[in-house]
């Protein structure tokens, strides 16, 4: 007969290296007592037992029922986990999926029984502010859970409440976070006005207060899911006994009250909100423009447009780079350079032309340091499409050259990719002389092969503009050039 002495608790890596020890000699289940937390025997523990045997290897289940189980407070809970295990390694790896096997079927209840212990901690501990002598602030808990889980929660504390200094006392153990280490302790005693004139305990009874619905109450279902021993640990309890008996008079009162009209979010009410206090300036427009929260978090600013009011030619790029959105000024970055060679080689001044883009803030996937390009979907087109036809009605431009599908799409509200007739009715729609082309970025991104014709193709769109929005050639009928663009851009759908 084997003897084999645990800690008390949950005393797992005991467990461990007494299971290593008996399978490693093959001791059957029946020939060894497990003691939890006694005196010692004369000779102490079963000196046969190796020291150094190799790991067990087990399926992840069980391992992680080992690891629940354990903290179950059942005294033959290291029994029944041997017996476990001795089966398991003489080819039943898989009786844990047979529910109606006694064993199985006892270890699962004592498993329910630990992760439901576990999650009422989680649920219901609540701490308490306190001030050491010196003016340093922690944070208290008393939590008294029904089996031996406390250094189980830790993890789960850790991570939610790693910035401050804080302790959880506990009649089986206690936790102790100073920020940078966890220190587990012995048994604690209930501390003394632990809920004094707590900030904490005050807030949360407001928040249950303000969260209760009269109109669901379930006294029965709330005791199964919250039960009378931990209200004693939780603030807002005091509170339950008033607002139950409050509660058929408060769902009266909302049954005769007149019914309010749903609440719905209506973009359409926000536009005609702007419309009526629509900025009458550029530079009106430019302000609400920066002070505007980006739709994706992560942009440092907005990013207005940048040339001068009247000017002939407006060129619309899909949404600023990383250059941009650190600088606040379109096209400065690569693809901004590109363009203002471009814009000289076509005899275009770049002073000379308004410079903007569809959407005004940068959009990206952050790749550790490197903040990579990330396309704007076509509802966020449409978040920032009003600005950008505000914009320019204040430049009024003779021809708008958008560079991309996005661009093109801010512009005309609809995909501009098909033939080009399809591209002409977009820009009557629009009422607008319109001239699409390729990003800039497209141009550097080709193959090298394709990369010169690329760029010359991009020149030429944009000399072409150039012509247009120069000589003022409007027709008389619908005000608007149009121009037709190669297939070679017609492919590049890129934005």
């Amino acid at each position: 007969m084997h003897r084999v002495d645990l800690k008390d608790g949950a005393d797992l890596d005991g467990f461990r290296r007494a299971l290593r020890g008996l399978v490693a000699l093959g001791v059957e289940p029946g020939e060894v007592v497990w003691s939890v937390g006694a005196t010692p025997s004369l000779f102490g523990d079963d000196a046969t037992l190796p020291a150094d045997a190799p790991p067990v290897s087990l399926p992840r289940p069980v391992g992680a029922l080992i690891e629940n189980v354990v903290c179950h407070r059942d005294p033959e809970r290291y029994a029944l986990l041997h017996r476990l295990v001795w089966r398991v390694l003489r080819g039943e790896r898989d009786m844990l999926d047979h529910h109606a096997d006694p064993l199985v079927h006892r270890l699962a209840l004592l498993d329910k029984a630990v992760r439901r212990d576990l999650h009422k901690m989680h649920a219901f501990l609540r701490f308490h502010e306190v001030r050491d002598p010196d003016g340093t602030e922690r944070y208290v808990a008393w939590f008294e859970p029904d089996h031996f889980i406390v250094e189980a929660t830790a993890p789960f504390f850790v991570e939610r409440f790693e910035s401050l200094v804080w302790t959880i006392l506990t009649p089986v153990g206690s936790l102790h976070w100073d920020r940078r280490s966890l220190t587990v302790g012995p048994a604690a005693l209930r501390p003394e006005g632990l809920d004094r004139d707590d900030r904490f305990a005050e807030g949360w009874q407001r928040y249950y207060e303000s969260t209760f619905n009269p109109a669901r109450v379930n006294p029965t279902a709330m005791r199964a899911e919250m039960p009378r021993k931990y209200w004693a640990n939780l603030p807002e309890a005091a509170a339950i006994p008033a607002m139950i008996r409050s509660a058929p008079a408060r769902v009266q009162a909302m049954i005769e009250a007149e019914a309010a009209a749903p609440r719905r979010r209506n973009p359409d009410k926000a536009v005609a909100a702007m419309a009526r206090q629509e900025p009458v300036t550029l530079a009106e427009l430019n302000r609400i423009i920066l002070a505007a929260d980006p739709l994706v978090p992560g942009a440092t600013q907005a990013v207005p447009g940048e040339g001068p009011e009247g000017a002939a030619i407006a060129i619309v790029g899909e949404q600023p780079g990383d250059q941009e959105d650190l600088e606040g000024r379109p096209f400065v970055g690569p693809a901004g350079q590109l363009l203002t060679r471009a814009l000289e080689e076509a005899g275009i001044e770049r002073s000379a032309a308004y410079l903007t883009n569809a959407v005004k803030h940068f959009k990206f996937v952050a790749r550790g340091k490197r903040r990579l390009h990330q396309s704007p979907t076509a509802g966020e087109v449409k978040h920032y499409r009003w600005w950008l036809m505000k914009e320019l009605s204040f430049v009024r431009p003779r021809l708008v050259v958008t560079l991309g599908a996005t661009a093109a799409l801010a512009l005309t509200g609809r995909s501009v990719v098909g033939p080009a007739g399809t591209r002409a009715d977009g820009v009557r729609r629009l009422g607008k002389a319109s001239s699409p082309s390729t990003r800039p970025t497209c141009c550097a991104c080709r193959p090298a092969r394709g990369r010169k014709q690329a760029y010359r193709d991009f020149v030429a769109d944009l000399r072409r503009a150039r012509e247009g929005g120069g000589r003022g050639g409007l027709t008389a009928s619908t005000g608007m050039i149009e121009y037709s663009m190669r297939s070679s851009h017609d492919r590049d759908r890129t934005s």
